[in-house]
């Protein structure tokens, strides 16, 4: 089954300098997008035929400024996919307000921002859609995680609170969890070359699982996930939480 619903289309895209957003950018200029990306400094997005901006999603006046000036200068913007994200590892007692407030300030607010003014555009179009990546770490706890498991459990709801505004409208607003995968966010926490193996074994000391499926995602496995619930074959999936983990949260 090919997806269809793509082209023509102008698809906005946060945190697209690497990892996940950088196969994301990929896959919806293949598929005919004209993508929008934007990142905190300006990505490379040499290769493809996206247009490349910096933006910065803490920043509510920068986002809705850039969303205008897509709209007057590129087009209507049809689709978007929230993937800007930043991680902070640490005990509770161990996170200073500045750490908390900076998760925060990404994961959340940043995805309140670009959801509010998109809802602003595409409410009189009555169409869109919106997917924003959280994790798997939004349902389960996570030992020495609770700035970014939190940051991302409020922007889990935001996205269902807001597509449950949007649905009337014919918008739909859905999640991606990804599970640990191959990103510099994932490799940066890893004590030597035997990261990967111990991720998917999982950790009794910390009460994290490991991985059923024995491997780690690829950026490509979570931007597919993504391009599925942009696709018109997701045209009547709204709020849902799509878990893309192996299996790690043993949970659908």
């Amino acid at each position: 089954m090919q997806l269809t619903g793509f082209a023509g289309r102008v698809a906005l895209l946060t945190g697209a300098a690497g990892g996940i957003g950088a196969a994301l950018v990929r896959l919806l200029d293949e598929a005919g997008c004209t993508v929008v990306a934007t990142d905190r400094q300006v990505p490379d997005v040499s290769g493809t035929r996206a247009r490349a901006f910096a933006l910065d999603v803490t920043d509510s006046a920068a986002v809705d400024a850039l969303v205008d000036q897509v709209e007057a200068g590129i087009g209507p913007i049809g689709l978007a996919a929230n993937v800007a994200g930043v991680l902070h590892v640490g005990e509770v007692t161990a996170t200073a307000d500045a750490d908390w407030r900076r998760v925060f300030a990404v994961n959340a607010d940043g995805v309140f921002h670009v959801g509010r003014a998109l809802a602003r555009v595409m409410s009189p179009r009555r169409q869109g859609a919106i997917v924003t990546v959280s994790s798997n770490a939004a349902g389960v706890p996570r030992h020495g995680m609770a700035a970014y498991a939190a940051s991302k459990a409020a922007a889990t709801m935001f996205s269902r609170c807001l597509g449950l505004e949007l649905a009337p409208l014919g918008i739909r607003c859905n999640i991606v969890a990804p599970g640990s995968t191959l990103t510099p966010m994932q490799t940066g926490m890893w004590q030597d070359e035997r990261g990967a193996e111990r991720v998917i074994a999982g950790s009794l000391e910390t009460y994290k699982a490991g991985i059923p499926l024995r491997k780690l995602a690829t950026p490509e496995d979570i931007a597919h996930a993504v391009m599925f619930l942009l696709s018109e074959q997701a045209g009547h999936v709204a709020m849902s939480d799509l878990y893309v983990d192996g299996g790690a949260t043993l949970r659908g």
